[in-house]
C-alpha cells in the first residue's frame, strides 16, 4: 500500500465494512453453537491459550482481516520494526524495544550497527551494581546497607516497572529474593506523593534511582531535587553520590545534579518511554529488589513472544490476532473501548500500564504521512481485576454499552489457599467467575427465559440481558516472572499491529507536549506574581480568574520559602 493511500480507501476495508453489517445480524448464541468455528478460533503458544470464539466474528471475518493485513503490508511493517528501520518517521527513530530482551548472541541492526552488545553491556552493569547493593558491598554514607529503593520517574518510566513489581510481589521465587527489601515509586509531582513515598523510610538505608532520559523532565527532576534535599538534610551533601543513581543518557546533567556518572545506566533513542520497562528504566530498580536472575526470566518471557510475533503465521500469531480483532471491533463494529480484566490481583497495575501504552501510542488523528483520518483510531482502555470489577462496572458491560473485554486468567495461583470443608478453593472460586463472565456476556438472558422462571412481568425488562457482547479469553499457565514478560510483550505487539493496520505512527506522542508548554507559561506567571507581585496576563478570562483565586487563597506562602519537607 502506497504511503499516500489511507487504509480506509482500500477494497479490503470496504469489504469488511459490508461484512460488518452482515455480522451485526448474527448473535453469539448462534455463533458459539458451531463447534467447528469455536475450535478454529483458538490458538496456543508456550502454554498460553487464546480463545477468541466469543468475538462477533466468523472464519470469513478472520480471512477478510488477514486480507486487510496483507493490503496494509503488516508483515513488511513488522519486519521493518525488527530490522531497525526508522518506522517512527516523525522523530526519525527506530523502534527496537525487542532488542532490550534479545538473547546475547542475537543480531538486531540499527543504522548498520548491532545494538544487542550495547544492551547487554548495560544489563551486565545492572547485574554487577545490583548485586553489590544487595550483598551489602555497596553501602550508604553511614555504612548501613541500602535495603530500600525509591524509583523516581513518570509515565513510561513508572507505569511499566510498577506493573511488573506488583505482579512479582506475590510470586514465591521473587518473594524469596526480595526478602528484607522494599521498592517504592515516586511519579506524581504532587507533594502528597512525595510524603507517601518516603513515609517510614530512613535516608541512611535508601537508594534513589532517578529515571529520566534527558534529565530534564519537569516533574521527575523536581521530585529528584526534593529527595536530594531529604538526603542532604539527614546525611549532608556528600551523601548524594552514595544514595542517588540515575537511568539517563545525559551524563553532563547527571554529574551536575551530584550523581556519579559511573552510576548512570543508559538507554537509547530507539526505546520509547512506554516501551522501556525492559530497559534500565525497569530492569535496574527491579533487579535491586528481586535480583537480576529473576528479572532476566521476565526478559526471556518477553523475548519468547517477540520471536513468536516475528515468525509465526498470522493464523497462529497471538499478538497479530488480538490486534486485528481490536481493529475489527473499533473500526467496523463501532466499539471504541476495551476492558482489560485480569482474574488475578497480582495484575492490578496491568490495565493502567496498558492504558498508557495503547492510548499514547494509537490516540492519533492523522496517518503516518499526516493525512487526517476519516475513521477513529485507538481504543479507550480501562480495567480492574476480577472479581472486584464485577462489583464495580460490569453492570454497564452487561446491560449498558457494548464494551469488548479481555479476560486474563491464570491456571495456577501464586498464593494458593485451601480451606477444609469449602466446596472449592479460593482460586477455583475466582476462576469460576473467569469462565462464567464471558459466557454471560455472550449469551445474555432472554425475556422468554425469565418468564419461564416466573419473574414478575414488571421486572422482565430489567432482568433481560441482550448478550452478544464480545470478549477474548487469555489463559496463562502461571504468573512467574517469565509469564509476566510474555503478557507484556503480547500487548505491546498487539498495539503495534493495530497502528500498522490503521497506518498511523504508534511510536510518537506529540499530544503530550502541548499541555507541558502551557504549564511552563503558568509556572512563570506564578513565580512572577508571588515574587514580584506582577499582574496576571496572557491568559483567557477563565484561567486568569482561577489563577487569581489560587494566588489570593495561598497568599500566606512566602515569596521565597525555606526548604520544607513532608511531615508525615
Amino acid at each position: 500500500m502506497a504511503s499516500s493511500t489511507l487504509i480506509s480507501d482500500t477494497q479490503a476495508w470496504k469489504e469488511l465494512t459490508d461484512h460488518a453489517e452482515d455480522i451485526k445480524k448474527s448473535h453469539l448464541r448462534d455463533l458459539l453453537s458451531n463447534e467447528e468455528r469455536s475450535q478454529s478460533l483458538a490458538v496456543e503458544f508456550d502454554g498460553i491459550l487464546l480463545d477468541y470464539s466469543r468475538q462477533q466474528a466468523t472464519l470469513e471475518t478472520r480471512e477478510k482481516l488477514f486480507k486487510l493485513a496483507e493490503v496494509a503490508s503488516l508483515k513488511q511493517k513488522i519486519n521493518q520494526m525488527y530490522n531497525g528501520e526508522h518506522i517512527n518517521s516523525t522523530e526519525n527513530r527506530a523502534v527496537l524495544h525487542v532488542a532490550l530482551r534479545a538473547s546475547r548472541d542475537a543480531v538486531i541492526q540499527s543504522e548498520g550497527k548491532n545494538v544487542v552488545p550495547d544492551v547487554w553491556n548495560v544489563l551486565d552493569k545492572i547485574k554487577e551494581f545490583s548485586e553489590r547493593v544487595r550483598s551489602g558491598s555497596w553501602v550508604g554514607a553511614t555504612g548501613k546497607e541500602l535495603k530500600d529503593v525509591v524509583a523516581v520517574g513518570i509515565g513510561g518510566s513508572f507505569l511499566g516497572p510498577l506493573f511488573v513489581h506488583t505482579a512479582l510481589q506475590t510470586d514465591p521465587e521473587a518473594v524469596a529474593s526480595a526478602r528484607g527489601r522494599q521498592l517504592r515509586f515516586l511519579a506524581n509531582v504532587d507533594p502528597i506523593d512525595v510524603a507517601k513515598t518516603i513515609t517510614g523510610l530512613n535516608p541512611e538505608t535508601t537508594l534513589v534511582v532517578v529515571v529520566s532520559k534527558t534529565f530534564t523532565t519537569a516533574e521527575t527532576m523536581l521530585n529528584a531535587r526534593t529527595l536530594r534535599e531529604w538526603i542532604i538534610a539527614a546525611l549532608g551533601p556528600s551523601a548524594v553520590a552514595k544514595h542517588m543513581v540515575a537511568v539517563s543518557t545525559n551524563l553532563t546533567l547527571v554529574e551536575k545534579f551530584g550523581i556519579d556518572p559511573n552510576n548512570a545506566f543508559a538507554f537509547w533513542d530507539w526505546v520509547g518511554g512506554r516501551y522501556s520497562v525492559c530497559s534500565a528504566v525497569g530492569v535496574f530498580p527491579l533487579s535491586l529488589q528481586y535480583g537480576f536472575s529473576v528479572v532476566e526470566k521476565f526478559l526471556k518471557g518477553a523475548s519468547s513472544i517477540d520471536q513468536h510475533m516475528f515468525s509465526e503465521p498470522f493464523e497462529r500469531n497471538i499478538p497479530v490476532l488480538l490486534g486485528l480483532l481490536s481493529v475489527w471491533n473499533v473500526s467496523f463494529l463501532g466499539y471504541p473501548a476495551r476492558a482489560i480484566l485480569p482474574y488475578t490481583q497480582a495484575l492490578e497495575k496491568f490495565a493502567p500500564h496498558i492504558q498508557q501504552v495503547s492510548m499514547e501510542s494509537n490516540g492519533k488523528g492523522v496517518s503516518i504521512d499526516g493525512t487526517p483520518l476519516p475513521f477513529e483510531a485507538g481504543e479507550i482502555d480501562f480495567g480492574e481485576p476480577g472479581t472486584n470489577g464485577q462489583h464495580s462496572f460490569y453492570q454497564l458491560i452487561h446491560q449498558g454499552r457494548v464494551i469488548p473485554c479481555d479476560f486474563i486468567g491464570v491456571v495456577k495461583s501464586q498464593q494458593p489457599v485451601y480451606l477444609k470443608g469449602e466446596v472449592v478453593s479460593n482460586h477455583d472460586e475466582l476462576m469460576s467467575n473467569f469462565f462464567a463472565q464471558p459466557d454471560a456476556l455472550a449469551y445474555g438472558k432472554t425475556p422468554e427465559q425469565l418468564q419461564k422462571e416466573n419473574v414478575p412481568p414488571h421486572l422482565v425488562s430489567h432482568k433481560t440481558f441482550s448478550g452478544n457482547r464480545p470478549s477474548v479469553s487469555l489463559l496463562l499457565p502461571s504468573l512467574t516472572a517469565y509469564n509476566v514478560g510474555q503478557l507484556l510483550a503480547i500487548y505491546e505487539h498487539r498495539i503495534a499491529v493495530e497502528g500498522f493496520i490503521w497506518g498511523i505512527n504508534s511510536f510518537d506522542q506529540w499530544g503530550v507536549e502541548l499541555g507541558k508548554s502551557l504549564a511552563t507559561q503558568v509556572r512563570k506567571q506564578l513565580n512572577a506574581s508571588r515574587t514580584k507581585g506582577e499582574p496576571i496576563q496572557g491568559f483567557n478570562f477563565s484561567t486568569t480568574a482561577m489563577i487569581t483565586r489560587y494566588l489570593q487563597a495561598s497568599s500566606d506562602i512566602p515569596a521565597d520559602p525555606p526548604t520544607s519537607l513532608p511531615q508525615i
